[in-house]
């Protein structure tokens, strides 16, 4: 009888996670784009420890970057939800078949009442593609509204993109911040670098949380602008999928 030969070692995946220092900076990044020197202030530890950690990551290609849309100088470090998802599971089937499978929908009937503020600059594409994705992905348990420290008006291409979801955002309106100074959130969430750091006071007194994009209306060309839109429609259903998986954990206890 022949013995079956099993693999010696575990995916690099795995052994990318068995660190402290890593595993705190994916914990983080999980919730919000960071820039370094809030990292280094929230897990306590040195910068050169944690950019060296971070370039690990993103040789991995688990983290990207991005300067700011603000001043260009500061970098944000935005964490791959999607491609962490896919290697966690890679490896879960690595150990066992049965183990590298998607989790089940989660009954949303349990969720406690929340409030969400989505803000970028203009509230005009991606604010107002956030608003539609949560107010359809929570169906209608999530309090759910956008807006902007200079609103203009919803972009053609943001209700294309919506369409194509299945979405119809035609009955959204862009809002001011001014005209929600007296509505508290719970959780407060900025799309854009602009809005987070030239507008850092937002309504109630909940928690912020940033999920920057580049903004895609100024994209001059047609279909190069319709796929940053598709684009980033994609990584803001995956943001709030796991936004909403993280409010029902929070029910739970």
């Amino acid at each position: 009888m022949t013995t079956q030969s099993l693999p010696s070692h575990p995916p690099e995946f795995i052994k990318l996670l068995a660190n402290d220092v890593r595993w705190a900076l994916l914990k983080a990044l999980t919730r919000s784009d960071q820039q370094v020197n809030e990292l280094v202030t929230l897990l306590q530890q040195p910068m050169n420890l944690i950019s060296y950690h971070l370039k690990k990551m993103r040789d991995d290609a688990l983290v990207t970057t991005r300067r700011s849309e603000a001043d260009g100088r500061d970098v944000y470090y935005s964490l791959d939800l999607e491609r962490v998802r896919t290697l966690y599971l890679e490896a879960g089937a690595a150990l066992h078949p049965s183990i590298g499978r998607a989790l089940p929908s989660v009954d949303l009937s349990r969720l406690s009442p929340h409030r969400v503020l989505f803000v970028c600059t203009h509230n005009s594409a991606r604010s107002q593609m956030a608003e539609g994705l949560l107010r359809h992905l929570g169906q209608d348990k999530i309090a759910v509204s956008s807006a902007g420290s200079q609103p203009t008006r919803i972009h053609p291409d943001a209700i294309h993109t919506m369409d194509q979801m299945g979405i119809d955002i035609r009955e959204q309106q862009p809002r001011s911040l001014a005209d929600l100074a007296e509505h508290p959130f719970d959780t407060v969430i900025t799309v854009c670098d602009r809005a987070r750091e030239i507008c850092p006071t937002f309504p109630g007194q909940g928690r912020q949380l940033h999920w920057g994009f580049r903004d895609p209306v100024v994209i001059q060309d047609e279909q190069e602008r319709r796929l940053a839109f598709q684009h980033i429609a994609g990584r803001l259903r995956t943001r709030i999928e796991y936004f909403l998986l993280s409010l029902m954990k929070e029910s739970d206890h």
